[in-house]
């Protein structure tokens, strides 16, 4: 009989199944795009998203409130959604996988420099530095000025930057309101916005069945990704656990690679080291100073957007 796997083992198995949960979504969603445009990805994964986690939010009555959607800082998380999803989403029909995964690698040090410079959160000499070396490593793989640079990779910085703003404003969420509430809310308004895009980016194109079914997964796979989560985080400790996040990254290779042929180069293995590596360094310093919640706590759960 095997032996039972301690928390932290147990927690940071979840962890990977809920990171590859994730990298398959995104790999589902790119590979979408390839017969039919962002918003109508974004339209029909949103409606499917909608419908799993407004039932999920019935059931559980957390749609008693339906007012508190409209909370500011509620508000302010879906605008930050917003923003993170068009701009990761049109990065990614354009970019390789690992290379869009590797900047959204960033988003921990992005949310510990917001906490810092918009909630005054103590930030120590060493995690600035942490934080400055990550964004050069973001820079080495973005690489502006030189050959094999793509406009694009901003897109990927800027949903860097919207997530941020999404992971701040839910740290201010009250809580009170559901968090499916805010998932709900999110969900239906990702939906709205990819209808009203639908037109800009080039219209309805007719889909068949399998690709109705592959966007129905895709949303099926973020909820699952976000369960795997929960269940990682109150599993064990999350200083041990948060580090596993970064196999993300690892999966995103490997599916660009076997799905979509992309080969990674140099400047993208460096640059994405220097990132992983700069994120481990702030998580263990948070732990040194003891922080009440480590910025792996506080950022995203997928380190991406989520898009419900």
């Amino acid at each position: 009989m095997p032996l039972p796997l301690s928390p932290n083992l147990r927690g940071a198995l979840f962890m990977v199944v809920a990171m590859v949960g994730f990298t398959l979504n995104d790999a589902i969603t790119k590979f979408s795009s390839e017969s039919m445009n962002m918003a109508q990805v974004m339209l029909i994964r949103g409606a499917f998203a909608s419908l799993f986690v407004g039932l999920l939010a019935w059931q559980r009555g957390a749609l008693a409130r339906p007012a508190s959607m409209l909370q500011p800082m509620v508000a302010l998380r879906v605008a930050g959604e917003a923003g993170a999803t068009v701009s990761f989403l049109l990065a990614l029909a354009h970019l390789p996988i690992a290379n869009v995964s590797a900047v959204l690698q960033a988003l921990p040090l992005a949310v510990t420099m917001g906490a810092a410079l918009v909630f005054n959160e103590g930030v120590g000499w060493r995690r600035w530095l942490a934080i400055a070396v990550g964004f050069a490593g973001v820079l080495i793989i973005v690489r502006p000025g030189f050959e094999g640079f793509s406009v694009y990779s901003l897109l990927a910085l800027a949903s860097v930057a919207c997530c941020a703003v999404r992971d701040l404003a839910t740290k201010r969420v009250p809580q009170a309101i559901p968090t499916l509430l805010v998932s709900t809310a999110t969900a239906l308004a990702m939906t709205v916005l990819g209808a009203a895009l639908l037109s800009p980016m080039g219209g309805w194109t007719p889909m068949s069945g399998e690709a109705t079914a592959l966007l129905a997964l895709a949303a099926v796979l973020v909820l699952i990704g976000y369960q795997f989560i929960i269940m990682a985080m109150r599993s064990g400790d999350i200083a041990f656990i948060a580090p596993f996040r970064y196999t993300a990254l690892l999966w995103a290779i490997l599916l660009g690679l076997v799905v979509f042929g992309d080969i990674p180069d140099l400047p993208m293995i460096v640059g994405a080291s220097i990132i992983v590596g700069s994120g481990l360094y702030a998580l263990y310093r948070e732990r040194v100073v003891g922080k009440r919640q480590t910025a792996a706590e506080s950022a995203g759960p997928d380190m991406a957007p989520d898009g419900i």
